[in-house]
């Protein structure tokens, strides 16, 4: 029979519970680091949308206010 101890039970489930707390803890350091790139991405198209106003540069402010409202689209914000 190829009976496995308690022990050797316990450190199989114990290597389980570590490897869905490290995929866990992983999915979370993705999504934190896609948030900050969102965010970074954000805060750059609006302050190019900002100088284009300021220059009354209506192409350029519509081409980059399309890419804000397609980057909100994406990320449901």
């Amino acid at each position: 029979m190829n009976e496995k101890s308690y022990t050797e039970l316990m450190k199989i489930g114990a290597m389980k519970r570590q490897r869905r707390e490290n995929f866990v803890q992983d999915l979370y350091i993705d999504m934190l680091l896609s948030e900050i790139q969102l965010t970074v991405e954000k805060e750059k198209l609006q302050r190019k949308i900002d100088i284009a106003i300021d220059h009354r540069d209506k192409q350029n402010f519509y081409h980059l206010s399309k890419q804000l409202v397609e980057i909100n689209k994406r990320f449901g914000t």
